[in-house]
């Protein structure tokens, strides 16, 4: 099979115009005619995951992060970047990005996490700005938690499902109650003030910076910043979801998981 036909199915799902405005989605390296036997889904395309896709054969990297988030200014071979497309190019590998379109689509990235989170009763958080987005077509959720936790006891449980070693909090009522809870895979600092519209006793989100931290202490938010890393949740979902595709309409295909860790951060 080509790899137009897997692209072509999953718009369907995530279509390309429901992305923010300037996200870079879509085909990033290679050509939809290309042959596709193996797939490789990963969250960053990154050089130790391309290696991985070699070793494994992988002709197709489906990635959540777009690979190519600023376009290269030269071909200098001795930056680590300009090398990876190198060794794509050189293994035949094609790579698509899907991003803010999974993150808005119903049934896509912030609908693991809030399942992740056995939110209850979720509904959207942010209209997406796409294109062709309609009203329904939201990013974040919002959801109830099926018991009350004090703003502690979230943390420690948003640890343990997103499997992080360490998170920041931003609060000063530590152990004010948690009932109602606000998610946004990524950076979703911009967005808090749509949590706090919608009731949210914690938002969960990425990539919290010093100054809206500030605005968020300010307006009385709890926040809990696992990382942009949970995203990570999108690789075995859309594994699955490729592969009852693959099985629906007979693909020739395999599909797995990168078995990388790509966060950038550890913790000591």
């Amino acid at each position: 099979m080509l790899v137009r036909e897997l692209v072509e199915r999953f718009e369907q799902f995530a279509p390309k115009t429901w992305a923010e405005p300037g996200d870079p989605v879509g085909l990033q390296l290679g050509s939809l005619d290309a042959p596709v036997h193996k797939v490789l889904v990963t969250l960053d395309v990154r050089p130790e995951v391309v290696d991985e896709a070699i070793r494994q054969g992988a002709d197709f990297i489906f990635a959540h992060h777009p690979m190519m988030f600023h376009p290269a200014k030269n071909l200098d071979l001795s930056v680590p970047q300009n090398q990876m497309y190198a060794t794509l190019l050189k293994h035949d590998i094609t790579v698509y990005g899907a991003h803010t379109n999974l993150d808005s689509a119903p049934g896509g990235m912030n609908d693991w996490l809030a399942a992740a989170l056995k939110l209850q009763d979720t509904t959207g958080l942010v209209p997406s700005n796409g294109s062709t987005a309609t009203p329904d077509i939201m990013m974040g959720r919002i959801g109830d938690l099926a018991q009350t936790m004090t703003v502690v006891e979230f943390a420690q449980y948003c640890k343990e499902v997103f499997h992080v070693g360490g998170l920041r909090v931003i609060s000063r009522t530590p152990d004010a109650p948690v009932k109602r809870v606000a998610v946004l895979g990524g950076s979703g600092g911009p967005f808090y003030q749509a949590a706090l519209a919608k009731g949210a006793d914690a938002y969960v989100t990425g990539d919290i910076s010093y100054h809206p931290g500030h605005d968020m202490l300010a307006a009385g938010l709890n926040v809990i910043d696992p990382g942009h890393h949970i995203e990570s949740i999108c690789k075995p979902h859309l594994t699955q979801l490729f592969q009852e595709w693959a099985q629906e309409n007979d693909w020739p295909i395999t599909v797995q998981a990168s078995m990388l860790n790509t966060d950038p951060f550890t913790f000591l």
